[in-house]
């Protein structure tokens, strides 16, 4: 049984789990850090991945150096970034399918992002995904950003579910760690980033794709396991 106890909720995140955001904002970042003639190794955006901006912010000035005007690259990474996306078009492969499965099922579901309110209601307003959960955990919805367990323990709170019968779905390494420090069942569906061993050890599962993610949920039921 790949689910140790019974999946009362579920807990999402969104950037490269829910929208195919994470390539297009990579895309947008490096191109707005090599036209200021100063290149973004990828190794260091993808340290950056499912972290806080407050920290991004901290690892950014370390590379570049402390003069270097990080709150300007955002602003036009951002302007990149939403001259390319396409809102209507942006979900994952296999989350309508997984959406309408929970739904059937009677499971409560949670979003939980390092990203603002603004953002999801811009990201996932014009497909009308946003509807579909009981709750939604931005960033200023919790004290500290993942890595630490914060996010996930809010949307825990908000559903009035023990954390350890939620199943947390993620695609980063720092949202494994967050959504595995707050005791959640924790799947990896990577995106941008490999599964390591440390994801291996933190998931009960890294699936290729949420189809997989939901193939287990179906048989985790069908095994009279989920609640």
């Amino acid at each position: 049984m790949v689910f140790p106890r019974p999946i009362l909720a579920a807990v999402f995140d969104m950037d490269g789990l829910l929208i195919d955001s994470e390539v297009i904002y990579r895309d947008a970042l490096l191109g707005a850090a090599a036209a200021r003639g100063q290149p973004l190794p990828l190794s260091v955006f993808h340290t950056l991945i499912g972290a806080p901006i407050t920290q991004n912010r901290e690892r950014l000035l370390a590379h570049f150096g402390p003069d270097f005007d990080v709150e300007t690259l955002f602003v036009d990474a951002s302007r990149r970034f939403h001259e390319e996306v396409d809102y209507e078009n942006i979900l994952k492969t296999g989350v309508t399918e997984l959406l309408d499965r929970l739904e059937a099922l009677g499971i409560p579901r949670a979003i939980a992002t390092s990203s603002p309110h603004e953002a999801v209601d811009r990201h996932l307003g014009p497909s009308g995904l946003k509807s579909r959960f009981q709750a939604i955990i931005a960033r200023g919805d919790y004290a500290r950003g993942k890595p630490e367990p914060d996010p996930f323990l809010a949307a825990a709170r908000a559903l009035g579910v023990d954390p350890g019968n939620c199943l947390a779905l993620e695609d980063s390494h720092n949202g494994v760690r967050a959504a595995h420090a707050a005791g959640m069942m924790t799947v990896m569906v990577p995106d941008l980033l490999e599964p390591t061993d440390e994801m291996h050890e933190k998931c009960v599962v890294v699936a290729e794709s949420l189809h997989r993610v939901l193939a287990l949920v179906e048989a985790h039921h069908g095994a009279g396991e989920c609640g």
